[in-house]
């Protein structure tokens, strides 16, 4: 190995422990929240949420379910933009039986909700987060899978290929530019990543990527000052909705933030 690559691999297992140890020091700190201070940020953010002109435009909206502790809830929002007549996509995660060489083998990807009761239904996985399994899949829209043949390049018209407007984004460390720290699966940015490369592939520069909200209790937010290390592969936010604090926003999007 030349000292080049063996510098960038230093860097990038720098990068990977520095990672590793926020998210340490922020769970610690997550275990002792009490439940009414989760439900009130929670009950402050989606109002902040509804507010914004972006969620308020949106027709398809892709929310994340929240874990039983440790971050805001989204229950009620799902079921807020299902009322508001919004097409719901949720997170649906599975393996792949055949990745590509640097590809995960585990990824996610947007399901469609049915119903309100539809949504009540789901049953819980092993993190305790209501989610479809893969019997329950059927008659539900997805947001890549279903353009497979486009993101293989065999298509360039687009069409069929909606997207969503908005995507509620959960992860376990914000900070003040935008940036999030997830909890390492990389499952959000992949996602984004291969979002980005079916709309180059659909519509060309005219594509154009969802508006990205980050949902956070205020305990996951860091101080003025601190900053996310984060690499290039990493998408910062368009929004950033911590508890009962103003929004946080920015103009341009891109990569920068962590999945």
């Amino acid at each position: 190995m030349d000292r080049c690559c063996s510098n960038t691999a230093d860097q990038m297992n720098n990068l990977r422990a520095a990672k590793k140890e926020l998210r340490r020091v922020t769970r610690q700190g997550l275990s002792h929240i009490p439940d009414s201070s989760i439900h009130r940020q929670s009950c402050a953010a989606q109002e902040t949420l509804l507010a914004l002109p972006e969620y308020q435009a949106a027709k398809r909206i892709s929310i994340y379910v929240s874990m039983p502790k440790g971050e805001l809830s989204t229950r009620s929002l799902v079921l807020d933009a299902l009322k508001r007549g919004k097409e719901v996509f949720i997170p649906y995660i599975y393996k792949v039986s055949a990745p590509q060489l640097g590809a995960p083998a585990s990824v996610m990807d947007m399901v469609s909700l049915l119903s309100a009761e539809d949504f009540k239904a789901l049953e819980s996985d092993s993190w305790g987060i209501p989610t479809p399994n893969e019997t329950s899949l059927v008659g539900r829209k997805r947001c890549l899978e279903d353009h497979d043949h486009e993101l293989d390049g065999a298509q360039k018209n687009g069409r069929g290929f909606e997207g969503v407007d908005i995507m509620v984004m959960p992860g376990v460390t914000f900070d003040r530019r935008l940036a999030r720290l997830g909890h390492g699966k990389g499952y959000y940015d992949f996602f984004l990543a291969r979002y980005q490369h079916l709309l180059e592939v659909s519509f060309g520069p005219k594509g154009k990527m969802p508006f990205l909200v980050g949902l956070a209790l205020e305990e996951q937010l860091l101080p003025t000052g601190q900053e996310i290390p984060v690499g290039t592969s990493d998408w910062r936010l368009d929004a950033l909705i911590a508890g009962e604090q103003p929004v946080f926003r920015r103009n341009l999007g891109g990569p920068g933030g962590d999945s």
